[in-house]
């Protein structure tokens, strides 16, 4: 990011400055998740999960905080904030919503996912739902950039490569719908 402009502002104003995407498709439910960022001694991270094994969709997979829309939640916004404390245990009135990325439809289990970006304070006391989740990953926007960190194809068990985005952070692998909403957010923030 540049020198000047506090840093949430700063997301907050490229995300603005641009044409979202946004997608429908008969036959597929709507979705959010939030990308949650915040600031540790100048550095920037952001918080993901690890589903459990015994979710619904997406089974063991490292994604964002998120979740099926319900009509309950009145629009999507709500649907990323609700998700986002029933997984973590993120208050809404603790995230500060700078924007949002492209919808991005997921084959698989037919949702399109609408992606907000929020600042959360740093320390947090996260309160992590093992039912759903089995670890939270902080990880540290620095360590994503590393070229090393990313590649255009993703391995399968048997070693071959498929031309879907991943991201190795740690022991974990990122990759699908999260990968390319990482990937999104990275070059629009951080390059």
């Amino acid at each position: 990011m540049t020198e000047g402009a506090p840093w949430k502002q700063r997301i907050g104003e490229i995300l603005s400055r641009r044409k979202r995407k946004v997608v429908t498709r008969a036959g597929f439910r709507p979705a959010a998740v939030l990308v949650p960022v915040y600031e540790k001694v100048e550095e920037h991270y952001i918080v993901l999960t690890k589903r459990t094994s015994w979710m619904q969709y997406h089974k063991g997979q490292v994604s964002f905080p998120g979740g099926a829309y319900d009509e309950d939640d009145g629009d999507l916004e709500a649907t990323a904030l609700r998700e986002a404390y029933e997984e973590i245990g993120v208050r809404a009135e603790d995230v500060e919503l700078l924007g949002n990325l492209d919808d991005q439809a997921t084959l698989t289990s037919h949702f399109i996912i609408t992606p907000f970006v929020g600042a959360i304070p740093y320390p947090y006391d996260f309160r992590v739902n093992r039912k759903e989740v089995e670890d939270l990953i902080e990880a540290p926007v620095a360590a994503l950039l590393d070229p090393a960190c990313f590649s255009t194809h993703t391995p399968d068990s048997e070693g071959r490569l498929h031309p879907w985005s991943y991201y190795r952070c740690g022991n974990y692998e990122v990759t699908g719908i999260t990968a390319i909403i990482l990937r999104q957010f990275l070059d629009l923030i951080f390059s």
